[in-house]
């Protein structure tokens, strides 16, 4: 059971304060009654509701792809640069949206957006063994000797050992491109594995978590809800 304004205003389109006042002005009705009482409790699952006239759609938690560019900060607010959660449009805003899992400020791809904190610790706990794919371009050609070196488990320079991780060749020449497939998530990592090899990052894309692949759909910048089948991914 939820207080009214609380129920309305979780759904991050309008404040608290301005929640009541619409209560207040007999513009909200719950199973049909108009209720001007903003303390009143409901279940927030079987109560219908409507604000002038059109129901509201609640959601306890939202879980939001997006196809990040580069440039874009991927947290949820910074005073001096554009956030991921800054990109998204009105509709989609509510209170205490977080990434699930960052990427790299010049790093494209899937980021996945929620303000349901258990389902990012089960995507980012090492123990689930999640698996992130990722394309790269590389400034110098692969071998299968650095496929190899990725199996084995990379050591970075500072001493950090990675867990062996799969580095599958697309496209070789003078700047192959590559699919790195790895279940952890350090501080510019794929980078690091890959300077430990003599090789510079071009470019990287993450194109998937776990089974939650990248809508190619979704034009760098966009974002759209997570169908129900794909929230059942990390359950």
């Amino acid at each position: 059971m939820q207080r009214l304004d609380k129920l309305i205003a979780s759904q991050g389109t309008r404040s608290r304060s301005e929640t009541v006042r619409l209560i207040r002005s007999g513009q909200v009705t719950v199973n049909g009654a108009v209720c001007r009482d903003p303390s009143a409790k409901y279940d927030a699952d079987t109560c219908v509701v409507t604000i002038a006239g059109q129901q509201l759609s609640y959601r306890q938690y939202v879980y939001i792809m997006m196809n990040k560019p580069a440039g874009i900060l991927c947290v949820s607010r910074d005073p001096k640069a554009p956030t991921v959660v800054d990109l998204l449009p009105q509709e989609m805003k509510r209170k205490n949206l977080f990434p699930a899992g960052r990427l790299d400020k010049d790093t494209v791809g899937l980021v996945l957006l929620t303000d349901d904190g258990d389902l990012a610790h089960r995507i980012l706990a090492p123990k689930r063994e999640i698996v992130k794919r990722y394309q790269v371009r590389l400034d110098a050609p692969l071998s299968d000797e650095h496929c190899r070196a990725f199996a084995k488990g990379i050591t970075l320079a500072d001493g950090t050992r990675c867990l062996p991780a799969e580095l599958l060749i697309l496209e070789n020449g003078e700047q192959p491109l590559a699919e790195v497939r790895i279940m952890e998530g350090r501080y510019h990592q794929i980078k690091r594995m890959f300077g430990v090899l003599d090789r510079g990052v071009v470019w990287l894309k993450r194109i998937s978590i776990g089974k939650l692949e990248l809508d190619p759909s979704l034009s760098e910048g966009e974002s759209r809800f997570l169908t129900d089948e794909e929230c059942g991914f990390f359950e």
